[in-house]
Parts: structure tokens; C-alpha cells; sequence
């Protein structure tokens, strides 16, 4: 690690479909990079239909039962950032979007079924574990 102790590199490892998880890691993500902080977004298994095309976080499962479309309008009504505008600006900032190979075999889906607008780099673990840092932080969520 750095001299002052925080990770000099944030590695997110997005392996839950939860609406309420991949919301807070993608507000990890842009803060990291709002500070100067290298981020990388690796996801995987069901965290990758959060990158289908056509609002796909929209079915994702909330914590409460609901459905991340309902929790997204909450967040957005009290003031904090929604789904779309989080990935915006994870992109706008420059945190680097993995979306594994193996993952998306698992739940079916294909490289032409993720979003357009976004940077999505479609890899493998060789690839996440190349790009951490030794003296980075990896979250496995």
C-alpha cells in the first residue's frame, strides 16, 4: 500500500445480482476515481445482467423485495445517485469495465446482448488479476 495507507488501486469483483450491491459498488467505483484512485469493475455470474441492454438492472432483485427499478425511483426521490447516472459516471470517469467471459456463458447471455454505451471490455480472471494492483484493495461483493 501507499505511504498513507489506502489501497492505491480499488478492484471490485461483482459477483451478486443484487440491485442494493451493484449500486454500492458503483458508487465505490466513481468515488475511488473522483479521488485519484484507480478502479476496476469485474463482472460476473449474475452481476452481468446488470449490463444487459435496455435498462437490465431494471428486474434486478432489491435487498426489500422489490424490484431495482422501485428501489432506483426511491434512491433518485431522496436525493441519491440512480443506477444509469452511476454507471455514467463510473464511465464518464474512467473506471475500467471487465465483464468476464465465463460469467456471461453462465447466465446465457452474449457480448452483443451489454450495452452499447458503455466501455465494456468482455475477459477473464487472467485479465482482472493482471490489472490489480499488489498494493491495491480487491472486494469480492
Amino acid at each position: 500500500m501507499s505511504a498513507d495507507k489506502t489501497p492505491e488501486k480499488l478492484s471490485l469483483v461483482l459477483f451478486s445480482g443484487s440491485y442494493d450491491k451493484l449500486h454500492y459498488a458503483l458508487a465505490m467505483a466513481s468515488s475511488a476515481v473522483a479521488i485519484n484512485r484507480p478502479a476496476t469493475l469485474f463482472f460476473t455470474m449474475s452481476a452481468t445482467r446488470a449490463l444487459r441492454a435496455g435498462e437490465g438492472w431494471h428486474d434486478l432483485p432489491a435487498e426489500d423485495g422489490r424490484s431495482g427499478a422501485e428501489k432506483d425511483a426511491e434512491y433518485r426521490d431522496r436525493g441519491i445517485g440512480g443506477f444509469d447516472e452511476l454507471l455514467q459516471a463510473c464511465s464518464t470517469l474512467g473506471v475500467r469495465f471487465i465483464v468476464c467471459e465465463m460469467g456471461l456463458r453462465a447466465e446465457g447471455l452474449t457480448a452483443a446482448d451489454l450495452c452499447a454505451d458503455l466501455p465494456l471490455e468482455v475477459a477473464g480472471l487472467v485479465t482482472l488479476l493482471n490489472d490489480a494492483s499488489r498494493d491495491g484493495s480487491v472486494i469480492f461483493i
